[in-house]
């Protein structure tokens, strides 16, 4: 197998008829499947096999699916160029110079190399649309609590969503189709409400999603009277390449019928920084668990328990992981909670507020999903706050739990260069039906 894509090559059959029936799906490693083993890119998980199947994974074999292996990925999801994988660093299909995204790296790389049909990632802030944008494929980060999280190894809680990836806007929304839905084994799942008497309401529709939703059906590219807004923000500093890429996208939604306003979203300057934060806190506390005792590698059994668990933590997660966890009881230790988690929880609020402003003007707001090219592999790891900087895009939407979708914008040397779209919540049908537009 070409490019390190699966941590565990595995067939699991589907029904024998659905929806899915005949298409193959890559699923990434951070994600239960029962019998296989889900190891998170992470030597501390090598050997766990999980004894049940995540809720999504329980849909696609629902729906007819054959899923064909468990993705490479960077470790707990904690990486964008699947680098940080302990089981080896992921190529990019199409130059094996560069990095394919992450942290759901093997999940977009393996629809860009034709290995599966139709894939799953996760996204806590950006890790299923950077590796679409860098693999010239379409990725959905939906709306937080529009897929269940059920059977997810957690990362940040508050911030991660499993979202579909595939060639096209339609294979990917008709994936979204199956996968979405409410989940009693998931309490932040959304339950539709319409109709029930004391629902609660915005203007009379109903505030959470219909269960019956058809979102392939969104994608008939029709944008005439569609206002697009553009993040002027997040266009400072972008790859001029990247930049012209962007531009002629807009130029094609415009001669489709669709109308452009520019948009400022303020907050954006401070939402890598809040994110990170928080997004380290929750990793502090989730990944707590793997000590060698309830989960992961054993530690040994000299010296005292203290001891006994710094040796498991220490051989089990790589350096990447190490880094976050720290920087994550740093912000929650005592003294400094205030100073740091408050404060980027403060400016998520204000994110929020600067999005609702937005939709206020435009139905969908467009940005370039990365801001850069893909890098050549190697080229980030030496300099983590590059690597935190280049999600600068895609984690805002992260922190106001918004649905987006990465849809290929062209190519700049060769390199794919994708186009993000963001929606108000809830808000699948109107980015489908813009990224369908641009691959027209």
């Amino acid at each position: 197998m070409a490019h390190n894509a699966f941590i565990t090559r595995e067939t699991i059959d589907g029904a024998d008829d659905g929806p899915l029936s005949g298409r193959t799906v890559a699923v990434k490693d951070n994600i239960s499947t029962e019998g296989v083993r889900t190891t998170c890119g992470s030597a501390m998980l090598e050997s766990y096999v999980p004894p049940y199947d995540a809720t999504v994974v329980e849909r696609l074999k629902d729906a007819g699916a054959t899923i064909v292996g468990k993705a490479n990925m960077d470790e707990f999801g904690m990486g964008g160029t699947t680098e940080t994988s302990a089981y080896g660093p992921v190529e990019n299909p199409v130059d094996t110079d560069h990095v394919p995204g992450g942290s759901s790296g093997w999940s977009a790389a393996a629809v860009a190399a034709g290995e599966a049909d139709l894939a799953l990632g996760s996204d806590t802030g950006g890790s299923v649309r950077n590796p679409a944008a860098f693999c010239g494929v379409v990725g959905i980060k939906p709306t937080y609590g529009l897929v269940s999280r059920y059977g997810l190894v957690a990362y940040a809680n508050s911030l991660e969503q499993i979202g579909p990836i595939a060639r096209t806007v339609e294979d990917a929304a008709a994936l979204l189709d199956v996968i979405s839905g409410p989940d009693p084994n998931d309490g932040t799942t959304r339950f539709d409400l319409a109709g029930d008497e004391g629902a609660e309401t915005d203007g009379g529709a109903a505030t959470h999603p219909a269960t019956d939703a058809n979102y392939a059906a969104a994608a008939d590219g029709d944008v005439d009277g569609t206002t697009v807004g553009v993040v002027t923000d997040l266009l400072e500093g972008a790859d001029d390449r990247v930049v012209d890429r962007f531009e002629a996208a807009l130029d094609d939604l415009r001669s489709q019928g669709a109308e452009t306003v520019e948009v400022s979203l303020d907050s954006v300057e401070h939402a890598v920084q809040a994110y990170y934060v928080i997004a380290m806190s929750e990793a502090s506390s989730n990944l707590a668990r793997f000590d060698g005792v309830r989960y992961g590698t054993s530690g040994g059994y000299e010296g005292n328990w203290n001891e006994s668990f710094a040796r498991a933590r220490d051989e089990g997660f790589g350096e990447e992981v190490k880094r976050r966890i720290l920087l994550g009881t740093y912000a929650l230790s005592a003294g400094y909670h205030d100073k740091y988690y408050k404060k980027a929880q403060d400016a998520r609020a204000w994110v929020k507020r600067d999005f609702d402003d937005a939709f206020e003007r435009a139905d969908v707001l467009a940005t370039p999903t990365m801001p850069v090219l893909p890098p050549a592999l190697g080229e980030s790891l030496s300099d983590p706050l590059q690597l935190y900087l280049m999600d600068a895009n895609t984690v805002p939407v992260n922190l106001a739990n918004l649905p987006a979708i990465s849809v290929p914008a062209g190519e700049a040397d060769g390199l794919p260069v994708g186009l993000q779209l963001v929606g108000p919540k809830f808000g699948e049908e109107a980015i489908v039906r813009a990224a369908s537009a641009v691959e027209a």
